[in-house]
C-alpha cells in the first residue's frame, strides 16, 4: 500500500487554483495527503448513490400522481422523499425547535451547500425559491419541480415579475423556503442577507429564521477542517462533491428553528432583513462551536 509523506504543518498548503475541484488536493487534521479512497469507502459511496438515484427515480412517478390532485400529498411526500434521500446518503437530521405553523410562511435559513435542499425539505412542508440555473440541470430540474420549486433568475429586469409570482404563492397558502445569502458559502460564517429577497414577506403571515449547521462527521463533533467535506460552493463540482462526501462514514446536521416573527412589527423590509440575520448568524455560530442550542426569540426594531 503506497503511504502519502508526512507534510510539515507549517508548510505552505498546496495550490487549490488552477484545477477542477475534484481534482485540487486536500489535506487532513495530521498534515498529511490523503491517498485514493479505500474500497471500502468506494463501496459504501458508490451504494448511497444507487440507493439514492433508485429512490429518486421510483418517486418521481408518485410525485406527478399526487402534483395532478388536490389534498397536502404532494407536500407530504415531498418531505418523505427528502428524509429517506438524508438517511440513504448517511446524514442524520436533528431539528432543535418547531416549525411554523402559521401559514403562509417564509423560512429564511443560511446556505453552505446543496444538501440544505435535502435537509430543509426533510423538516419543512414547502417549497424552495431557487435560481434560474438549476431548473436547467439534468435529472435534479425534475426533482425541483415536482417539488413546486420557484425560479428565479435575479436578474434586475425581471424582480418585480418574480416577486408576484412568489406573492401569488404565498397568497395561495403555500409556504416558501428562501436562502437570503443569494449564494452557498465554506459553512463557517454566514453571509448577508440582501433585503430584496424580503420584498415578498408582506404576503407571508409569518417569517422564521433558521441556522442549518453540520455538526458532527463519523460521530465526532465537526471542527473547521470538516466544514469542506460538506461545504458545497463557488466552481465546485457537485457529483465529485457528492462522491467525496458519500465516502465518508456518516454525519449530523443539526437544525435551529428560531421563534417565528410578525414581518408587520418591523418598521421596514431592511430592519427584517438584519434582524433575521443576526438571529440565523448567532444560532449557527453557537452550533458550529458545538455548545448546546436553543431557538432565540424575535427582535423588534
Amino acid at each position: 500500500m503506497q503511504v502519502s509523506a508526512p507534510i510539515p504543518m507549517d508548510a505552505p498548503l498546496p495550490s487549490r487554483r488552477g484545477s477542477p475541484p475534484w481534482l485540487r488536493p486536500e489535506v487532513d487534521g495530521a498534515g498529511v495527503l490523503p491517498t485514493a479512497a479505500p474500497r471500502g469507502s468506494r463501496l459504501r459511496a458508490s451504494r448511497r448513490l444507487a440507493s439514492a438515484l433508485l429512490w429518486t427515480l421510483l418517486c418521481i412517478p408518485v410525485q406527478m400522481v399526487l402534483l395532478s390532485v388536490p389534498g397536502t400529498g404532494k407536500r407530504r411526500f415531498a418531505r418523505l422523499y427528502h428524509a429517506t434521500l438524508c438517511r440513504l446518503i448517511g446524514l442524520r437530521v436533528q431539528v432543535v425547535g418547531e416549525v411554523c405553523q402559521e401559514a403562509p410562511a417564509l423560512f429564511l435559513s443560511n446556505h453552505s451547500s446543496w444538501l440544505d435542499i435535502l435537509v430543509l425539505g426533510s423538516v419543512l412542508e414547502a417549497p424552495f425559491v431557487a435560481k434560474a440555473e438549476v431548473g436547467t440541470w439534468p435529472l435534479i430540474r425534475t426533482v425541483a419541480r415536482l417539488g413546486r420549486t420557484v425560479f428565479v433568475s435575479r436578474s434586475r429586469g425581471r424582480t418585480g415579475e418574480e416577486a408576484d409570482v412568489m406573492r401569488q404563492r404565498l397568497r395561495a397558502g403555500d409556504s416558501l423556503i428562501l436562502f437570503p445569502e443569494g449564494t452557498s458559502n465554506d459553512g463557517a460564517r454566514v453571509l448577508p442577507f440582501r433585503s430584496s429577497f424580503l420584498a415578498v414577506a408582506d404576503a407571508a403571515t409569518a417569517v422564521q429564521p433558521i441556522s442549518v449547521v453540520y455538526d458532527r462527521i463519523g460521530g465526532l463533533p465537526a471542527r473547521r477542517r470538516d466544514r469542506p467535506h460538506f461545504a458545497w460552493y463557488g466552481d465546485m463540482d457537485i457529483g465529485s462533491h457528492f462522491w467525496r462526501l458519500a465516502c465518508r462514514p456518516g454525519g449530523r446536521v443539526t437544525v435551529l428553528l428560531h421563534q417565528p416573527m410578525d414581518p408587520g412589527a418591523f418598521r421596514n423590509r431592511k430592519a427584517l432583513t438584519l434582524a433575521v440575520e443576526e438571529i440565523v448568524a448567532e444560532g449557527a455560530a453557537v452550533l458550529r462551536q458545538n455548545r448546546p442550542a436553543a431557538p432565540l426569540a424575535p427582535r423588534s426594531r
